[in-house]
């Protein structure tokens, strides 16, 4: 039986694994593999699962922590492993930008970032040099006395060392210390690859090291420089858990004596005094929480804990930390607070402030000085780049717009369940609409997309079946694909006071001649700020000859917007060519235009996409799905407010 050349067997031996025989294991490593020989065995986890068997550092997991004392000192450490391809180097970049952020410093001062052996580490080159790598891994090392240690990167630096010592490996990391919160913490990020060139390989941390062993060895750190806590430390720590509205150490203690049931018995005496206090520190806990309604008493020692007592004081906790924050940035504004808006509440104001709501995951927040007259606490989606929402800007936030034009156009055009091209551009065509090849295409693309959602079916070339309640099911395939989530619009990124004399087309001007759902300003708050704004702009606009009196009432002209989006592109097109010698040509209306796109520029009128061409270049309304097509042939047709985008090719060689 004959058989091709291509079905032959072919044998491919790989690079050998391994070359000038096993390497020397670390001294530390030996000492831990002779003491688990010995009899010592991996610490458990609270459930009773074995520890896990991979990974770096699960030998060294269980022998942290077993000389601590019970009064030694705590340190919480958050981690977080990110995996790079899902975060993108953008991902990367913000989180870096964000560490180093402005005012974090003890003096107010900008985060410097430093390493093992410098104090001013290069982001870029760290960034650089994990470009490659798999994963990264995100710790927030806050230790209870961060305040009392005088020197917090030398604190850092010595527990990163330990780490090196337990993970047998040199770690690749830099840190930031944050002074800008209650509690001091530092920011360390941790390369997910170890070595160079051959030997370079993928950083794989034991779970169990991760979960607590790196708390463990902070703590002994902790312990080493500050000394133990003192009785009277714990003592007053205990007391001042009795009054927090927030989830508490007493509270972790009474729901762990509570079990399944809820029911907690306190002993009404011990023969410790230490146990004596601790006792009444629970029993005045639970008085509190009487008080609040969590818990009620059953008995004389007997206590009944409420259901999610646990779930309760978290948010309890979260709601007083974000009440501070509000507090915090609108120091000086009497406001009304909101810190927890409804979801599909629209809210529109200014930025007054903005931050991280969860630091470890990069969940943003902002505090908007709504037009209505009250601050809103408005949590973003995680890694939100705040850079984009400048503070002062004017945005718009609320649920994402649900359901499509196309859409309705689509079910509107459908005969028996079919949706035909011809048949659709014979209507259009009947109908006298301007602009029908533009309607078709917006409605092959939204037929694409849900198709590949499963919503419809494409039967052959411009026929497709789709069910009765298209509205419904694309509006649900939105949801499914997380266009739920909150949507966040910058309207403007000047203040509103900036907005009165500027030169482009402003929220001002499409608020004056209603291009955008009417938003009533309230009479108090930044509300009154934007009436007046309105009214000056209106003042401003009349001595340009933009505006006229119509009566009692000062107008706006009908073609407003058009010229002051045309005189701003203008003037920023005629500045670029000074600067860079190439022509700017004017985009005119219904007429194609077609060019490489290079770069994004911010206007007053709005961001705005730089294409160009052979003999110079052109500005035309940017949207976000361009930042994928940087560096490629686009073609564009504006008309009006309308803006139809097709893409080309790459330009290579031969064009």
């Amino acid at each position: 039986m004959s058989r091709s050349d291509d079905e032959r067997f072919r044998v491919r031996p790989g690079p050998p694994k391994a070359r000038g025989g096993a390497r020397p294991k670390a001294f530390v490593a030996q000492v831990l593999k002779a003491a688990s020989a010995s009899g010592a065995r991996p610490r458990r986890t609270a459930g009773g699962r074995p520890a896990s068997r991979f990974g770096r550092g699960r030998v060294a997991a269980g022998a942290a922590g077993r000389r601590l004392p019970s009064n030694a000192r705590r340190v919480v450490v958050k981690s977080r492993y990110v995996r790079l391809q899902r975060a993108g180097r953008g991902g990367v970049r913000a989180h870096l930008r964000y560490i180093e952020r402005d005012g974090v410093r003890r003096d107010g001062s900008p985060g410097r970032a430093y390493g093992p052996n410098t104090e001013a580490a290069d982001l870029e080159a760290f960034e650089e040099r994990g470009r490659g790598d798999r994963h990264q891994f995100r710790f927030i090392v806050s230790p209870e006395d961060a305040a009392e240690l005088d020197d917090l990167p030398g604190f850092t630096r010595r527990l990163m060392e330990q780490m090196a010592t337990d993970l047998e490996t040199s770690l690749d990391w830099v840190a930031v210390d944050h002074w800008d919160t209650d509690n001091p913490h530092t920011h360390v990020v941790l390369r997910g690859r170890v070595g160079s060139g051959r030997d370079a390989r993928d950083l794989v941390i034991a779970p169990d090291y991760i979960a607590h062993g790196i708390r463990l060895r902070a703590s002994e750190i902790a312990t080493e420089w500050l000394g133990p806590r003192t009785e009277r430390e714990i003592q007053q720590g205990w007391q001042r858990e009795v009054d927090q509205e927030r989830l508490t150490g007493l509270d972790r203690e009474l729901v762990q004596r509570g079990g399944t049931t809820g029911s907690v018995i306190l002993q009404s005496a011990s023969v410790e005094a230490r146990s004596v206090l601790r006792e009444n520190l629970l029993r005045s806990r639970l008085q509190r929480l009487e008080g609040l309604g969590l818990a009620h008493r059953v008995g004389p020692q007997r206590w009944q804990l409420g259901v999610g007592l646990r779930d309760i004081l978290a948010t309890m906790g979260q709601r007083g930390d974000i009440m501070r924050t509000m507090h915090r940035a609108m120091a000086g504004e009497a406001r009304p607070l909101v810190p927890d808006p409804p979801a599909d509440v629209r809210i529109i104001g200014r930025v007054h402030a903005k931050g991280l709501h969860d630091e470890l995951r990069e969940q943003a927040y902002l505090v908007i000085d709504g037009i209505d007259g009250r601050a809103h606490y408005v949590r973003l989606p995680a890694e939100r780049d705040l850079s984009e929402v400048p503070i002062g800007s004017i945005v718009a936030c609320g649920p994402p717009p649900r359901g499509r034009a196309a859409d309705r156009l689509v079910r509107a055009a459908a005969q028996g369940g079919l949706y035909e091209v011809a048949a659709h551009r014979a209507a259009l065509q009947a109908s006298g609409h301007p602009h029908v090849e533009q309607v078709l295409a917006a409605c092959a693309r939204r037929l694409e997309s849900l198709r590949r959602g499963g919503v419809v079916e494409r039967v052959a070339d411009g026929v497709w079946r789709i069910p009765d309640d298209l509205v419904e099911r694309a509006r649900d395939h939105d949801g499914r694909r997380g266009t739920a989530a909150l949507h966040v619009e910058v309207r403007c990124h000047l203040s509103v006071e900036q907005q009165v004399h500027a030169g482009g087309a402003t929220w001002l001007d499409r608020q004056l001649v209603g291009a955008e759902p009417p938003d009533h300003p309230a009479g108090a708050g930044f509300g009154a700020q934007v009436r007046r704004a309105l009214e000056d702009r209106l003042r401003v606009l009349a001595s340009q000859g933009l505006a006229r009196q119509q009566g009692a009432h000062m107008v706006p002209n009908r073609n407003l917007l058009q010229a002051l989006t045309a005189r701003d592109v203008e003037q920023h097109g005629r500045a670029c060519e000074a600067k860079t010698g190439k022509v700017w040509h004017a985009v005119q209306d219904g007429v194609r235009a077609q060019g490489t796109y290079r770069t994004s520029v911010q206007l007053v009128s709005g961001r705005f996409a730089l294409l160009e061409d052979g003999t110079g270049f052109c500005l035309v309304p940017w949207r976000p799905v361009l930042e994928a097509r940087l560096g490629q042939v686009l073609s564009v047709t504006v008309r009006g407010s309308t803006v139809n985008w097709d893409v080309g090719r790459s330009p290579g060689v031969g064009r």
